[in-house]
């Protein structure tokens, strides 16, 4: 079972709008533009796709087929798992493509997160809001800010992790960031910004929290008969999703800080048949810096407690040990659900990062973290 969808598919297309914080365009038209470029990345027309998986926060499949004119589709999805969805489509993709359902499956993203979905919004379509508004609203914990929060205190008290190790997250995406033309968040951000910012919920400041920000991205992911004809495809070589005990509710589970990514990765990097040692660059979902620390440590690569020093010392910068979010991330570059996050580890394995480019990058991973505690993970391979 391991090795299922091992090579199977690849992304052969890739599409992104421009990245704002206000937009006049719909969150439909932003889908169809990114649509339309990973479509015509793939070198494809629309109607050679046969399946599509939407984020499952904004429009459905039925609009995007209407808007492309898709009229030959065979598989439809929405994989519900908020900034986990992205990554845990391209699972969902793999396995119909590989049962042999479809060639091209379409997997987009367009969202108004800065001029429609505030919070309030957003935690009212979240399945577990039932179980927040029994655990965690009566005492004034309402915004992800605050519901997260007390995983990452839990994580200081035992372990020591501190601000300024946040803070070196914080600069290493804004760095990245400032090397990307589509990019939200351009002006320099040193450790005193980070630590002088207003404090958002304890112990997360400003710089702490990722952006609420426009925009659309899609991939194309294709057979792997197919991929073989396109100019450049990124092979999936392992793909899975987690979920933590009581995912329902982060204050309720028998540990805080257990992700479901802990589960989901030693199924993939089986899967995928590589060592963390392989791995040159990894795109791993920033909704907060005190995540990037917790996914680092269930990825595998320390030890429970460890993520603190490891992201010390410009290990995660460009041109450290493992590079983390080349495109800036959602700290810097755009909230786009970690859809952003697969668009650039196909960038960077195809050799097209520009001035954030990762020499020689042949494998990397990209990470999904969603709603209270869902996890997924990709591996992909640069084809040779």
């Amino acid at each position: 079972m391991a090795n299922t969808l091992n090579g199977k598919t690849a992304i052969t297309g890739i599409g992104e709008t421009k990245y704002s914080r206000g937009t006049d365009k719909s969150s439909i038209g932003l889908m169809l533009e990114a649509s339309i470029k990973a479509i015509h990345d793939a070198g494809l027309k629309p109607n050679q796709v046969d399946g599509i998986i939407p984020y499952c926060l904004g429009p459905v499949g039925e609009e995007v087929m209407t808007g492309l004119g898709l009229t030959d589709v065979r598989f439809s999805a929405q994989t519900p798992m908020g900034g986990a969805s992205p990554v845990a489509a391209l699972q969902c993709a793999a396995a119909v493509i590989a049962a042999g359902v479809c060639n091209h499956v379409l997997v987009v993203l367009g969202r108004r997160g800065y001029s429609d979905a505030r919070v309030t919004t957003r935690l009212a379509a979240m399945p577990q809001f039932r179980q927040i508004a029994e655990f965690e609203n009566p005492v004034g914990a309402f915004a992800p800010a605050q519901l997260y929060a007390p995983m990452i205190r839990r994580h200081m008290e035992l372990y020591g992790t501190n601000p300024d190790q946040f803070a070196e997250v914080a600069v290493a995406m804004r760095n990245h960031a400032m090397l990307n033309d589509n990019a939200i968040m351009k002006s320099p951000l040193t450790v005193e910004d980070h630590h002088n910012s207003r404090m958002i919920s304890d112990p997360y400041r400003l710089f702490d929290c990722c952006l609420e920000s426009d925009g659309g991205t899609a991939v194309i992911v294709s057979s792997s008969e197919y991929a073989k004809d396109t100019r450049a495809p990124v092979t999936i070589l392992g793909v899975g999703e987690g979920h933590p005990d009581s995912p329902s509710t982060i204050t309720q589970r028998p540990d805080m800080l257990e992700l479901g990514l802990s589960k989901a990765a030693p199924r993939v990097f089986e899967m995928a048949g590589v060592k963390h040692k392989d791995i040159d660059v990894a795109e791993i979902y920033d909704c907060f810096t005190g995540m990037v620390i917790a996914e680092i440590e269930d990825l595998g690569f320390c030890e429970k407690g460890e993520g603190g020093p490891f992201v010390e010392g410009g290990r995660i910068r460009l041109g450290g040990e493992l590079p983390v979010n080349t495109h800036g991330g959602l700290l810097s570059q755009a909230h786009i659900a970690g859809m952003n996050h697969v668009y650039e580890l196909v960038r960077q394995l195809r050799h097209e990062g520009g001035a954030a480019q990762v020499p020689n990058a042949q494998i990397g991973l990209v990470t999904g973290y969603g709603d209270l505690g869902d996890g997924s993970l990709a591996i992909m391979q640069r084809a040779s």
